[in-house]
């Protein structure tokens, strides 16, 4: 009797989008101290701004067979990491020196109720002194897995 059950691999399910090779990367790193719901918020937060930044990585809206429409998402997939707060502050640095587009996110952030709260307390806090627990980033692939040397792909 078998015991495990494995799901088949469906290549006629998966999407031709998902095969594709993009040549820039969206990717988010989160601290790994991070309580799940954490995560979740901070991940949120972090891939926002990087839609109304760079417009052109969002795509069309979508729309179900009945007509009914739904918001456009991300054109590419956003990728998830962790680490350290060694390594988040190391690839928050990265990402600067190369001057990619970036959000974060910092610990304060957990304690303010509002958007006007949240632009108050990174602004309080200079660049070298954020307590950083998410950074989200995009640019070329290669310039992205450089500022993100360190950190793993989250589980």
């Amino acid at each position: 009797m078998q015991t495990t059950y494995k799901t088949p691999v469906r290549t006629d399910r998966q999407s031709s989008c998902m095969s594709t090779r993009f040549d820039t990367k969206i990717a988010v790193l989160l601290r790994e101290d991070l309580e799940p719901w954490q995560r979740l918020n901070v991940t949120a937060f972090l891939v926002s701004g990087l839609g109304t930044r760079l417009p052109e990585l969002v795509g069309e809206p979508y729309e179900d067979a009945d007509d009914v429409p739904y918001l456009p998402m991300f054109r590419q997939p956003v990728l998830v990491f962790q680490g350290t707060k060694e390594v988040l502050k190391a690839a928050h640095a990265r990402a600067l020196s190369r001057a990619l587009p970036r959000a974060v996110f910092t610990s304060d952030l957990f304690a303010t109720g509002h958007d006007e709260a949240n632009r108050a307390a990174v602004r309080a806090v200079g660049t070298a002194d954020l307590d950083l627990v998410g950074l989200s980033v995009h640019g070329p692939r290669n310039a992205v897995d450089k500022v993100l040397k360190g950190a793993r792909m989250h589980p």
